[in-house]
């Protein structure tokens, strides 16, 4: 899988796209464990640590992160309540390589989707795990971390 990259015109109008709901009635149990797997690895090999469906051109409400040696593959997520406490924290982003900026975010939240099988989940995180989940929401979104930081810079000379 190739990841979509925000300096790419054409592939920024797919990252700047609200995504779809994702249907499980498209694909098979098999179909659905090989685009986790494959997103997982894409993930890994970019030393990402979260990686929604829209970053590698994909028009379905999903997204894998793995934090803390846990991994998850949501699919239909949305945050159902955050934290009224926030923190500053810099943000990266396999789709905007080489940039980074500060971004403020909710400490906690909670989070409800579907599993790979299609059955509800509930998830309460908090710390980095929190961030990530909000970074890869506003992916499905259309938003990008560069919308929200108010002081990017680049790694590049």
């Amino acid at each position: 899988m190739k990841i979509y990259l925000e300096k790419n015109k054409t592939e920024e109008k797919i990252l700047r796209k609200k995504i779809a709901t994702f249907d499980f009635d498209k694909y098979t149990k098999k179909e659905i464990r090989e685009l986790i797997k494959k997103m997982r690895t894409t993930m890994r090999r970019a030393d990402g640590v979260g990686l929604s469906a829209n970053q590698v051109g994909l028009n379905e409400k999903m997204f894998v992160a793995e934090v803390d040696h846990k991994f998850y593959a949501i699919f239909n997520p949305k945050i159902i309540k955050k934290s009224d406490e926030k923190s500053e924290m810099e943000e990266g982003c396999l789709s905007v390589p080489d940039k980074f900026g500060t971004v403020i975010r909710a400490d906690k939240v909670w989070l409800e989707g579907q599993n790979a099988d299609g059955k509800k989940l509930k998830i309460k995180a908090w710390g980095f795990l929190a961030r990530v989940f909000q970074h890869e929401l506003d992916h499905l979104e259309g938003k990008l971390f560069i919308d929200k930081s108010k002081d990017i810079y680049s790694t590049k000379k």
